[in-house]
């Protein structure tokens, strides 16, 4: 596809006290794109190889979540799902948009989960890839998600420790991780602001482990949206189990598990994804 085709209309939109940078893309029913909460991360390099197939048939909404990329950096660390959860429902208030579907990568799985728990109303269908917060209470986090919570720790954010995320632990096969890719998200993972105030960061308290611990949520059993959970068998960062969990909490969700794929599905089965989704979110047309 022309990688020009759809040329995306970009603004920010104030949201109460926050600003939120936005990317749209395409037309049709609305799609809102959460990305993942990496260092560095936004909305587009999070996104950058399914925005086009998806404008095919959809309004695509592409924010960067308040602390990331060039939205406002305030997060409410005790809360960063309902937090940002919340940025984002008032996205949508901001747009005049009634109903959404909700796609969700890592942290943005669990800011569109915690959204869809809190106002199923505003909802139409949800797909969650790797989510955060499933079962991170029943045991020890594992050592990609724990690289993710301690970049700011220590020495502080260095190339290195960025690359080597990115790398060992995003992806399964890293050689479509390009330098100007790292160099990208190494500067804006070193914005002053966040530096100072990072979205996400290892709790001292582990008992906030079990606070973010979606599966614990009691609404999720009464959750009838149509689901689709999409994960890499190879994710270093939330595994794969995670699905069977989510699957057998939820009334109406299906599971597609991706051999040789790590923690971002979308970026590295990215054909098999933008088909995969732009079908379970067109079931409804």
């Amino acid at each position: 596809m022309n990688a020009t085709l759809f040329q995306p209309t970009v603004r920010t939109v104030a949201v109460g006290d926050r600003q939120i940078h936005l990317a749209e893309f395409g037309a049709g029913p609305v799609v809102l794109l959460l990305h993942g909460g990496g260092p560095g991360a936004s909305g587009l390099s999070n996104y950058s190889r399914n925005v086009q197939a998806l404008a095919t048939g959809f309004r695509v909404l592409v924010p960067d979540m308040p602390g990331y990329g060039k939205s406002s950096k305030a997060v409410d660390t005790a809360d960063p799902f309902g937090s940002i959860a919340s940025a984002m429902l008032g996205l949508l208030d901001a747009l005049d948009i009634e109903r959404a579907h909700l796609v969700g990568n890592s942290l943005g799985g669990a800011c569109a989960l915690r959204l869809a728990l809190d106002r199923p109303d505003r909802l139409g269908r949800l797909v969650l890839m790797g989510p955060g917060g499933i079962g991170v209470s029943q045991g020890k986090p594992t050592p990609g998600l724990m690289r993710l919570l301690t970049y700011y720790a220590g020495e502080g954010p260095t190339f290195e420790k960025l690359a080597a995320f990115i790398r060992e632990d995003l992806v399964y096969d890293s050689s479509s991780i390009t330098e100007d890719m790292l160099r990208e998200r190494f500067e804006s993972s070193i914005d002053a602001e966040v530096v100072a105030n990072p979205p996400l960061r290892a709790p001292k308290d582990p008992e906030v482990f079990k606070r973010m611990d979606l599966l614990l949520d009691p609404r999720l059993e009464a959750f009838d949206h149509p689901t689709l959970v999409l994960w890499g068998t190879e994710d270093r960062v939330n595994p794969s189990s995670g699905a069977q969990l989510l699957q057998a909490k939820l009334p109406v969700c299906d599971v597609r598990l991706f051999s040789r794929t790590g923690h971002w599905v979308q970026w590295e089965r990215a054909d098999e994804f933008n088909a995969a989704v732009a079908a379970f979110l067109g079931a409804d047309a």
